[in-house]
């Protein structure tokens, strides 16, 4: 269920609407007038949820889903498990966007003041010019706001935490001593994106970014919200200028990343692993605890704890070196046997 600090419910709706809206055809006659409230994913459904299925590697979670309703495939109508209702389309997640963004909306700043009368400043933080706080945020005692820096509704900000200038802070939860240097972006929406009936359509963005005690982000640094999970940084995790951490990351205790890495969606991180400069990270990637993952390295494949890993593709550390020997080598011995040009 999206976090009602951060986004707005515009439901409930009837099948029927959505029906219409999406382009599916309802399977059971008579389900129109069912009402849903909101989208979820198969494992996060619930009774007045609607949900999507377009990967059969999720068939058992589709047969458990408590969803009142299920965008499918008409070759898959017949996996929907009882009581749910199927819409049959040939886009089911093109589909679930569409529904997500009927439900569901961010909630933007209300008011012409910059600081709503809703937000709660405890006494001894220290707001600086120009700063925009939107209704229901939380600032901590001894936290320090930078100039021009924006705090979105319901952001949640502990105490003795440093936000530097013009960072912008949106659908995130901010524990305590948190650093978050200038220009750094928190919270905006992941890239998301399916096909859709005239195009490509972005996906709701509808989770959160949380930052636990100790956290320092780099400037210009953007750690985008969930997907339909949250975004989540460990304890006393230090990432460098210019990171891009993407939707649904997991992120433990103590990691330290170096500038200009990328992390893509849903990667999990474990406890103590570290990152050279420029490293990539490739979806769905799990990173052992204690991995180090040297600079310029591309990760595709699961990553072992304690791991030492280094080129593209990213190899055990001492491969890596190995096989640029051996070509180095090889190289130099061509070049003797070829006749000058």
């Amino acid at each position: 269920m999206p976090d009602p600090r951060f986004f707005e419910d515009l439901g409930p709706v009837s099948l029927a609407e959505l029906a219409a809206l999406t382009g599916a055809e309802l399977s059971a006659p008579g389900a129109g007038s069912v009402q849903v409230a909101r989208v979820a994913i198969l494992a996060r459904a619930s009774a007045d949820s609607i949900t999507y299925f377009s990967d059969r590697k999720l068939a058992a979670e589709l047969a458990e889903t408590r969803a009142a309703a299920c965008f499918v495939t008409e070759r898959d109508v017949g996996l929907v498990p009882q009581g749910c209702v199927a819409l049959v389309t040939r886009q089911p997640a093109a589909a679930y966007a569409m529904s997500g963004q009927r439900l569901h909306r961010p909630r933007l700043h209300a008011g012409a003041a910059a600081v709503s009368r809703d937000a709660r400043v405890e006494e001894g933080a220290i707001i600086s010019p120009g700063v925009a706080i939107g209704q229901g945020a939380q600032i901590g005692r001894g936290s320090v706001v930078g100039p021009n820096t924006v705090i979105g509704p319901g952001v949640t900000i502990g105490r003795d935490c440093v936000i530097g200038a013009n960072v912008s802070i949106h659908c995130a939860l901010l524990g305590d001593r948190v650093k978050i240097l200038a220009g750094a972006v928190i919270g905006e929406a992941g890239f998301g994106a399916t096909a859709g009936p005239t195009g490509v359509i972005d996906i709701p963005q509808l989770g959160r970014v949380i930052l636990q005690d100790g956290v320092t982000v780099g400037a210009n640094t953007c750690i985008d919200r969930g997907a339909y999970e949250d975004t989540v940084l460990g304890e006393n995790t230090k990432i460098d200028n210019l990171v891009q951490i993407a939707h649904n990351v997991r992120v433990g205790r103590n990691c330290v990343m170096a500038a200009f890495t990328g992390i893509s969606g849903s990667v999990t991180i474990g406890d103590g692993s570290a990152f050279g400069g420029r490293a990539g990270v490739a979806d769905h990637v799990i990173i052992g605890e204690g991995a180090q993952i040297g600079a310029g390295a591309g990760v595709f494949r699961d990553v072992a704890p304690k791991a030492v890993m280094g080129g593209y593709p990213a190899m055990p550390m001492r491969q890596w070196l190995r096989e640029v020997a051996w070509l180095t080598k090889a190289a130099a011995v061509r070049r003797r046997e070829e006749p000058d040009q």
